[in-house]
């Protein structure tokens, strides 16, 4: 798994100017346009949100696990809806953010959450922190189905017969290159430049191969209920935060001010924030990756 020191460099780093531009409670993970991208993203993302409760029952007295909560807003959404949220994050940033709204979110490995620990809940969901559960380590020394299935099982632990998960996650795509090809010295513009650059800005982070592995994986104890292919809707999503991140303010400018200092010293910063492209849109658009909404249930 990507490392508590990646995801701070990833998460930690851009956390003021993450909430100065969407605010305090939003979303870091796709939306849900459905092909309407006349919706504003926070109808988009209350949309996810919806869709998310009515899949795996998200309503009054229920008990919700969300790994991976970012900072906060289906905890937020399932409190309003009279649930009980539990979040855990490997940002320190994150969960104090969570903490201020009155959320309660522990610092913790998502991949080592279970009953014992936790206790039993009605429903778990995970979006865009799947992406993060296995490293580049793992996959070269073969372990990345073993760590998808060990996280299903203790996800199983606390779970209920028929009770449900929602995963959200980010795969490599039908036109991905090899592995081994990713270079950050390939030609600019090239898709092993871009998913070198990818690897940057999430250091320590390894995707599936489609949808189907991770399935494979859910297997014995989950069965897929639904899968549905969000990439369209993340390529908006992604341009509405670019726009947002892009909007001046005086606050902003001071929080960027700071990490001049980074910025001059670390090429890693500057490759990963400042390298003047959109890997993240470019990879999708090249469906070089592919962005899945899973829907499991306990067997």
């Amino acid at each position: 798994m990507a490392e508590r020191r990646d995801l701070e460099f990833t998460y930690s780093l851009i956390d003021r100017i993450f909430r100065l531009s969407l605010g305090e409670l939003a979303d870091f993970s796709g939306a849900k346009y459905d092909g309407d991208f006349s919706m504003t993203l926070e109808e988009a993302q209350r949309r996810k949100h919806d869709y998310v409760a009515e899949q795996i029952g998200i309503g009054p007295g229920r008990r919700m696990l969300d790994l991976g909560c970012g900072w906060g807003p289906l905890l937020a959404y399932a409190r309003e809806r009279g649930a009980t949220g539990v979040g855990v994050t490997l940002s320190s940033a994150q969960a104090e953010a969570c903490r201020r709204h009155g959320l309660d979110v522990r610092i913790h490995d998502a991949r080592e959450v279970d009953r014992e620990g936790f206790g039993e809940f009605d429903a778990v969901a995970s979006l865009g922190a799947f992406e993060h559960f296995c490293s580049p380590d793992d996959y070269y020394a073969g372990k990345q189905e073993e760590v998808y299935r060990g996280l299903f099982e203790n996800i199983a632990t606390m779970l209920p017969v028929r009770g449900r998960l929602y995963l959200q996650t980010m795969t490599w795509g039908r036109n991905m290159i090899p592995v081994d090809e990713i270079d950050i010295d390939a030609p600019r513009d090239s898709d092993a430049w871009y998913l070198a650059l990818m690897g940057y800005q999430f250091p320590g982070s390894f995707l599936p191969f489609g949808h189907e592995q991770v399935v494979k994986c859910a297997e014995p104890r989950f069965r897929l209920v639904e899968a549905t292919s969000g990439r369209l809707d993340y390529i908006e999503t992604i341009k509405q935060w670019r726009a947002r991140f892009a909007e001046p303010s005086f606050r902003k400018t001071l929080v960027k001010a700071r990490l001049i200092p980074r910025w001059l010293t670390s090429r890693e910063f500057r490759l990963a924030f400042t390298s003047g492209v959109s890997a993240n849109s470019v990879t999708f658009e090249r469906e070089l990756l592919d962005h899945f909404r899973l829907v499991f249930e306990k067997t």
